[in-house]
């Protein structure tokens, strides 16, 4: 029982953090069911089935909060899906530890470049004009994205955020909120690629039921936080997070002195924090000019 509740809990906090950043549902569980010792491809399969429910609730919260552009959708569901049931069925055992530090260096460079352009080229009337995901963009981008996703446990999230937010016009809080309901397209064409190749006697549904109970309590608060974050604040956090996460694969994959780890992630999330409070300031300064604009007037 008190296993039940540490499910419980992991999916409310992996939920929380996907909903509100728009990535790392899948990786935050995953790696924190995989402590338990249970098996990579028991623990990804688990964490799909709950992410069917979870992702179907998260995305109903979006759309009900207005952070979704549907067409975006729409374009990368097929793909997305095509590569999650793929990587699932067929790929799930081949190494994929090999690509997995290249693909990391890519999101941290364009981590820091959204980082970097919410920080100080954030221009407010883009992000209302709206971007256009093309087809040429969406098929490889769902592709690659849904195939990390089943064969990494996560990835749909951390690889079609920062490829949306890099595009000018589109919104932080639609891009989570797309990334967040498409998703639940992935989920559903994973596990159905898991339960073809493991079976559904490998899947213990007291786990699955704890992470979806979880979930479904923590995905229309996210929904709801993301709403009301500044956009640039937003920009600010989910590029700031991207960083992290990456930067733990390469520091892992390419630097053996395992004792200069602490003091480059603490380096790194202070650069972070102070970019938080700058933008924060920078919001609130804005607001003020804004307001004394009005009175004059």
């Amino acid at each position: 029982m008190k296993k039940l509740f540490i499910f419980a809990f992991i999916g409310l906090f992996a939920q929380l953090i996907d909903g509100a950043l728009g990535m790392a549902y899948g990786v935050t569980s995953t790696t924190l069911l995989l402590t338990f010792g249970i098996a990579p491809a028991v623990a990804s399969a688990s964490v799909h089935l709950a992410e069917v429910v979870t992702t179907a609730t998260s995305g109903a919260s979006h759309i009900k909060f207005g952070n979704v552009d549907k067409q975006t959708v729409y374009r990368l569901i097929i793909p997305g899906s095509i590569g999650a049931f793929l990587g699932a069925a067929f790929l799930s055992n081949l190494p994929g530890d090999l690509a997995k530090p290249y693909i990391s260096l890519f999101l941290l460079l364009l981590g820091v470049y959204v980082v970097i352009r919410f920080l100080f080229r954030f221009r407010p009337q883009e992000e209302k004009k709206g971007a256009e995901l093309s087809r040429k963009q969406s098929i490889p981008l769902g592709l690659i994205a849904g195939f990390a996703d089943a064969t990494g446990g996560g990835g749909w999230g951390p690889i079609t955020t920062p490829v949306l937010l890099s595009k000018k016009g589109m919104a932080p809080r639609k891009v989570v909120g797309t990334v967040d309901t498409s998703e639940f397209a992935i989920a559903v064409s994973a596990t159905l690629g898991f339960l073809i190749s493991l079976g559904w006697e490998e899947v213990n549904w007291l786990w699955v039921g704890s992470l979806m109970i979880g979930g479904i309590i923590a995905a229309p608060i996210a929904a709801w936080l993301v709403q009301k974050i500044h956009a640039q604040l937003m920009g600010v956090l989910v590029g700031g997070f991207i960083v992290l996460v990456n930067a733990k694969t390469l520091l892992s994959t390419w630097m053996e002195n395992t004792a200069v780890y602490p003091y480059i992630y603490i380096g790194m999330a202070l650069l972070w924090i102070i970019s938080i409070i700058y933008t924060a300031r920078k919001i609130g300064n804005d607001k003020n000019l804004n307001q004394e604009k009005v009175n004059s007037d």
